[in-house]
Parts: structure tokens; sequence; C-alpha cells
């Protein structure tokens, strides 16, 4: 007990709407109902969690963060509850502490605990119909600045299990725990090629339809971590993690559920360095990074660049740095830097044409080929052109470059890629151009679940209103305002131009 307020659960608890007797009473009945019937809290106890800063003993916080995630129908950890033992300060860049954001970074034991914990609470919101939105995200700065050193170290892998007294041991974390047992090479293998099935899935059609198989595959990789396996199959199961977790945080982002998205993040960072692969620790904070410039933060991506850059070491492949770039170049730009945009791009370009492949071909970057970094660049010229309307054309000449390639499936590239020549050829006052290009886009998008798209869709209808007397940018904007979801209180039309 601390003797003050713990603030972490001030949000929550007002949110809920709750009394401390009431929330006692729900206490007591959740335990029963998690196979904990002995258990017996009071108003009292309540108010000392709240008022005096005191943890409580398992299983509460299990039980409030299942309360408080079924309640306000977003994932809520004991870690945003301010419920776990082992927290701690950490240093800031340049000194001083600050206590770190969601307890991070965790204790290399406790990842496979956060990960089960945090994916079990996802798929219960997921079951229950819930929207799993409504917390803030944590800012770029807040995130690199709390993990810096600790990213920049090497982890030691002692099996990556709990330090306990027998081999099987999973600590208690969300509702579908998952019971550890071994598994050997070729369940390992399974599992690495499931990632590669889920990843085409999302590229083709969208995060939205196969997220919550991913969540499910994520929650078992990490109950299998807390059993003491041969390093070598530790290692692998680490990057699966990985793997997964990135993939159901770039789902997530795809279907609007930020906040976890940015959780799935933070967690496949933990992963990927419990694994040693400090390279895909980088494109984890990367994924965050882009995340950030489309949410309109881009000085939050460029201090997620940085950690990224710098903590995924000596290890990173030229085609990896080029990756990195272009999304530095694309907050550069939303920025209104041209200047330092196209110095960043210029970097990129080097980059990926010295890349010869030499080493070996790292997996999760086997989709970012000519095509990809072509969009990209489309995209961080389209998105200058705002700020300055001469980088159009830029942006046409790599989005028609990018396009000529889409030619393996990956159906929500081409879409953004019509887009950002759509939204070019607007700017470059070319409408018959971009209402070509807009249309192709509109029809592709029936059949993805990415609501990002929409997102783009959005800002080029925006870009429509000064053409919108002529007839085919008339009949075009009636076609997007008949097409674009609705959302609460705002018809078609109020949605599409925001």
């Amino acid at each position: 007990m601390t003797g003050q307020p713990n603030t972490r659960p001030a949000d929550p608890f007002g949110l809920a709407g709750w009394s401390k007797g009431e929330l006692a009473r729900l206490v007591n009945r959740q335990a029963a109902a998690m196979g904990h019937p002995q258990l017996a809290t009071d108003t009292s106890r309540v108010r000392r969690w709240i008022d005096m800063g005191e943890i409580p003993r398992d299983p509460v916080p299990r039980v409030l963060a299942a309360l408080f995630t079924e309640r306000l129908g977003r994932v809520v950890t004991i870690e945003d509850l301010g419920l776990v033992r082992h927290g701690r300060t950490g240093k800031r860049q340049g000194g001083g502490d600050e206590e770190l954001p969601d307890g991070m970074p965790w204790a290399p034991e406790q990842t496979a605990a956060v990960l089960t914990e945090f994916t079990g609470m996802d798929l219960m919101l997921n079951r229950r119909g819930l929207v799993g939105a409504g917390a803030a995200l944590t800012a770029g700065s807040a995130l690199s600045g709390a993990m810096h050193d600790w990213l920049h170290t090497d982890p030691t892998l002692k099996a990556d299990a709990p330090d306990l007294d027998h081999p099987l041991h999973a600590d208690p974390a969300g509702f579908d725990r998952y019971d550890a047992a071994p598994v050997g090479s070729q369940e390992v293998a399974e599992l690495e090629r499931s990632v590669e099935v889920f990843r085409a899935w999302d590229a083709a059609r969208g995060g939205g339809l196969q997220r919550k198989a991913v969540v499910g595959q994520l929650n078992e990789v990490g109950g299998m971590l807390t059993y003491r396996h041969p390093p070598h199959l530790q290692r692998r199961l680490w990057g699966v993690a990985a793997n997964l977790a990135v993939l159901a945080g770039w789902m997530s982002h795809d279907v609007g559920l930020e906040p976890t998205a940015q959780k799935y993040f933070i967690i496949a960072t933990h992963a990927a360095r419990e694994g040693g692969d400090r390279p895909r620790a980088g494109e984890a904070l990367s994924r965050a990074a882009r995340q950030m410039v489309h949410l309109g933060r881009p000085d939050d991506a460029l201090d997620l660049m940085r950690l990224a850059q710098s903590g995924a070491g000596e290890q990173l492949q030229p085609r990896t740095k080029a990756m990195f770039h272009t999304i530095e170049a694309w907050a550069q730009a939303a920025m209104g830097k041209g200047q330092a945009m196209r110095r960043t791009l210029g970097r990129a370009e080097e980059l990926f044409v010295s890349d010869k492949g030499d080493g070996e071909p790292l997996d999760w970057m086997q989709t970012f080929k000519d095509e990809d970094l072509y969009g990209m660049q489309a995209l961080a010229y389209r998105t200058l052109a705002e700020f300055d309307p001469g980088a159009a054309v830029h942006a046409q000449h790599y989005a028609e470059k990018a396009l000529a390639l889409r030619i393996d499936g990956r159906e929500r590239s081409k879409i953004f890629d019509h887009l950002s020549m759509a939204s070019a050829c607007f700017i470059a006052d070319d409408p018959e151009q971009a209402a070509r290009y807009a249309r192709l886009a509109l029809m592709a998008m029936g059949s993805n679940s990415s609501r990002r798209t929409w997102h783009r869709l959005r800002e080029m209808y925006r870009l429509t209103a000064q053409y919108a007397t002529y007839p085919k940018i008339h009949e075009l904007r009636e076609e997007i305002e008949l097409a674009m979801p609705r959302t609460k209180g705002k018809g078609a039309a109020g949605s599409a131009a925001v």
C-alpha cells in the first residue's frame, strides 16, 4: 500500500459509473464465475484500492480487468488499472524519472503473460459483440522515451519462461488462458506457415475478416511461451508471436481500433526483442509510426521512427532501412517539410537499389517490393501536395509506376494507389482523370474490409468540392455518398466530408 490514491483506474471507474459498494458486489460475483467463489470483498477494500493505492492480490486484478473490459467495451488490462506489483519507474533519455506508460518496458517473464491477458480480453470483446475502442493512444514521444534504453540492450534468453521450481507454469492472464504444453519443430513450422496465410488474407481483403482468428492464434502462442522450451524453439515461438502481434495490430488499425492496435504493436516489439530479433522490433514500432501519421500525429511518428531505426541495431538490411525511410518521409510530408521529405525519399531509393539480396531474406519484408516503394513515394508526394500543389505531378508519376506492378493480389494496396492517383489528379487540375481512378478504387472497396481505404476516400472526396458543378464529378460525388459507410448521427455526405 502506497498511502496515495491510485489514479490509473480513476478514468475507467468514472466512466463505468459504479459506486464502490456496487463494484465490490460485482467483483464477488465475477470472481465466483471465474472459479473463485471464496473471494469476498467489500466497500472498504475497494476504497483502499482506489484511495490508498493498495494493490489487491490475485485474482482480484484480473477480475477487475474483466469487469471494466466488459463495461467499457474496450480492452482494459491490469496494467491499465495500475494493479501490477512489479511496477517501476524508468529513465528518460537525458536523465530524470518518468512513469512508464502501460508498465513498459515490462520484465521479460511478463511478456507472455501480458500477451495472453490482452488477447484474452480482446477475444472476450469479440464474443460479446462489444466494440473495443475508446481508450487514448500513448504519444509517440512517451513510448520512445520509455523504451529507448530497454530496446538498445540485448535480452538474455533464459528459456524465456518464468523461473519456477517446476517446468510447467503459466501466469493467470485473462479468460482464455492456454494450458501450457511443449511443442516441437513441426508445430512451430505450422504456426509460421499460418502467419503467411493470415498475412496474405489481410493484404487481399483487409483486416476485418480474419482479425479474430489472428488474435486467437496469438493467444495460444502466448500460452505456449509459458512452457520452457529449448532455446532454438523458444526463439522461433517468440518470432511467431511478434509476427502475429504485428498482424493483429495492423488489422486492428485497419478497422479503426486504434488503441488496441497500438497495444499490439508494443507487444510485438517486446516479443521480437525477447526472441533476439531487434530488426523485427524496429519494424513493429514503424507500424505504430504509420498509425500515427494516419491519425494526424506526424511528430509522434517521427519520434517512433527514430527509435525504430536506432533500436533495430546494425542487423538492418538495406531494404528494411529503405522502408523505414519511406515512413519517415510520409511523416515529414504531413508536416509540410518538402525538402526534408525529398532527401529522405532519396535515401530510401538509394538503399532499396543497393540491396542485392545477399543476406537471408526476412519473411516479414517479402511484401516490400518495387511497387511498395513507389506506392509510398506516391503517398508522400500526394500528402505534400496539400501544402505544395506542385508535388501532385510527382505523386501521379509514382502511383502510375506502382499500379503497373500491382499483380500479386494485394488489393488493398492497389486501392490506396488508385486513391493517391485520384487525389493527385484533382490537385493537379485534371478532374476527368481523377474520376476514372476514383471509380476504380470505389469498385474494389466493396469487397474489402479495410476502413482505412474509406478514410482515404474521404480525403479524396474533399478535393472534389471545387469540381462539383462538372457533370462527371457531380455523379462521382453522388456515388461516393451512396457507398460511404454511415456513422452514428451523420449521413453519408457528412461522413464523406470529414
